[in-house]
């Protein structure tokens, strides 16, 4: 099958990559929250190929290296498809035998003994390269991210890392998209107003904003607009925020947004999205899934998947039909802004509503929707 035939695909900024409108995420690779093995990951990445889902996000920092050697594993078995990877620079992994690999690390459970520090110079963008070249063992990396730079993940440091990365790390990301190492980079961050920052100084090929663009926030839109006049395309990261928008207000469990508790005001906006997607029988997964592509500088939607078996609940609510009157109807409530572009039915298929898919998504303790 050709990658991207029944999800659709979308071509990345200015580079001749089509995504598909489906990535796959991969934090759970590194052991998040629960411990994977690598026959899971196989079957995932088998699953994912087979839907046509090539897109597939890693980092260093997803099991301080133990999600980049799984997947690299699983595509590199005999007949596995042709993939798309992106991974991301930002963090070196030094070896240290003092971690305690047998308690859970920052939500990840893995057995790496490594301690991931900050490194947004010349240096440690090409040594991160290299690093994840060897625990991937691939021959190239796709597209290569910055990973967590922003005063969202440094606060006040953030300017001393600012500093480092114009003074050589986006000089080390065009050296390797110039030598065809990599075919594109960008970001990967939880915050617009650095993204903000670094286009008025450079040009990316591409944003991943992890859970600023959903269907419960859209504060975001201005830079969307920014980046398609652009030509800098977005991947949307954390379409469910955090699985908020996966399993809604009613599952049972802790209910979580932004990876903390969820606040009343956010818990009020969700019940008023639930009321809207019962009286219109659409799951509120698959509005948060499709909501995203709506606009048209995103490439593509990037939630996180653990399973095999979420793939392809997930490319059914991809797919799932949903009436144009369902997005007016949001608006009209104030949902979100009449300058918010609905999204549009792109692939058609046959869609049972009785099947699992049609119901919301249950995140498991692996947070693999997220």
């Amino acid at each position: 099958m050709t990658p991207g035939t029944e999800i659709g695909s979308r071509t990345l900024g200015r580079m001749a990559i089509a995504l598909p409108r489906l990535g796959i995420g991969c934090s759970n690779l590194g052991d998040r929250g629960r411990h994977m093995t690598q026959a899971e990951t196989d079957l995932l990445v088998d699953a994912a190929l087979g839907q046509n889902a090539n897109y597939f996000d890693v980092a260093p920092y997803y099991g301080f290296g133990l999600a980049e050697r799984r997947l690299g594993d699983a595509l590199r078995r005999p007949g596995c498809g042709p993939a798309i990877v992106s991974t991301k620079v930002g963090r070196l992994l030094a070896p240290d035998a003092a971690v305690d690999t047998s308690q859970p690390r920052n939500g990840f459970h893995s057995s790496m003994p490594f301690r991931p520090e900050f490194d947004y110079s010349y240096d440690g963008v090409m040594r991160s390269h290299e690093a994840s070249l060897q625990r991937l063992g691939l021959a190239r990396i796709d597209i290569l991210l910055v990973h967590d730079i922003g005063a969202f993940a440094h606060g006040p440091e953030h300017p001393r890392y600012l500093r480092q990365l114009f003074g050589g790390g986006f000089r080390a990301l065009h050296e390797l998209k110039r030598a065809g190492d990599i075919r594109a980079f960008g970001l990967g961050v939880n915050e617009t107003a650095v993204c903000h920052e670094i286009l008025n100084e450079t040009e990316l090929d591409c944003i991943l904003l992890a859970g600023r663009y959903t269907l419960l926030e859209q504060q975001s839109l201005h830079l969307l607009d920014r980046c398609l006049k652009a030509g800098t395309s977005v991947i949307a990261g954390g379409p469910y925020n955090s699985g908020l928008l996966a399993g809604g207000t009613r599952r049972s469990g802790a209910l979580r947004y932004d990876y903390g508790e969820a606040p009343q005001h956010i818990l009020d906006r969700v019940r008023q999205i639930e009321t809207l997607c019962d009286g219109y029988c659409v799951p509120i997964a698959a509005a948060a899934l499709q909501f995203p592509l709506g606009h048209p500088a995103v490439a593509s939607v990037l939630p996180g998947i653990g399973s095999a078996g979420r793939v392809a609940e997930t490319v059914d609510l991809l797919n799932f039909p949903i009436p144009l009157e369902f997005w007016t109807d949001l608006r009209t409530r104030g949902l979100f802004s009449a300058a918010t572009p609905p999204p549009t039915q792109e692939c058609e298929g046959s869609h049972n509503r009785a099947s699992p898919a049609w119901r919301s998504v249950k995140p498991n303790s692996g947070g693999e929707a997220e």
